[in-house]
């Protein structure tokens, strides 16, 4: 079974639309847990516009499945996943002022600063995953970062998907045997949804994790959080 880490980030921003602590993030990642989730997933950004800093350390206490953390690795980031430990570190490449991740790593540029990152993190025995497109010309220069993980991003998939387009599949299956053939873990997120995580699932040989935040918080709107979470579990068995 492919596991599920629910990404909370969407609570931290409603809360942060009103102030105060309400929703609260830890009660949230409690319940999340209980229903069955394997982790939780946050990604602090150095404005705080959602998931706080300090949101991260008061979460520590409360997941006892999975915590994951995604980010860019500037300083601030660094010192953050070195202090929590977390199970696993997810490098993104996001910009400043991105509303959402919108691209993976080019590992061909950033290769040496990858590789020293991964290694760090190694060192403090947390498992690091690369953010990466579904490309073969990255492979190469992957296998010689040798993170744990490769989280593939799917926004071209769910997008494809959506407009009952199926080719696009093709590549993340090309690209997942290389990297799995390299002894490299499959995760995958971002705009995957009830809608097409099957689809995806089904398709993916070893997908080892999702992470899956803004479809799963918008389709509790409508089923209920505990609702949600079993639909997306059946669907990954």
């Amino acid at each position: 079974m492919t596991k599920l880490s629910v990404n909370i980030n969407k609570i931290a921003t409603l809360r942060n639309s009103r102030g105060g602590d309400y929703p609260n993030v830890c009660d949230f990642a409690k319940d999340i847990q209980a229903f069955g989730a394997a982790g939780i997933t946050v990604h602090p950004r150095p404005d705080e516009r959602h998931i706080k800093y300090s949101d991260v350390y008061d979460l520590k206490d409360v997941i006892y499945t999975e915590f994951n953390i995604e980010g860019n690795p500037i300083d601030k980031f660094i010192k953050l996943v070195t202090d929590i430990k977390p199970t696993q570190v997810t490098l993104v490449p996001d910009e400043i002022d991105a509303i959402t991740s919108n691209a993976g790593w080019d590992t061909n540029n950033n290769k040496e600063m990858l590789k020293e990152i991964v290694d760090e993190f190694r060192s403090h025995d947390i498992r690091t995953s690369i953010f990466l497109d579904p490309e073969l010309k990255f492979i190469n220069s992957l296998c010689q970062i040798n993170p744990d993980r490769v989280e593939l991003y799917t926004e071209e998939f769910a997008r494809q998907y959506s407009n009952n387009n199926l080719n696009a599949i093709k590549d993340y299956r090309k690209c997942a045997q290389e990297i799995t053939n390299s002894g490299i873990g499959i995760n995958a997120g971002h705009d995957l949804s009830l809608k097409n995580i099957k689809y995806f699932k089904d398709n993916i040989d070893n997908l080892l994790e999702v992470s899956i935040g803004h479809a799963l918080i918008s389709e509790s709107l409508y089923l209920g959080l505990e609702k949600t979470i079993k639909k997306y579990l059946e669907l990954l068995l």
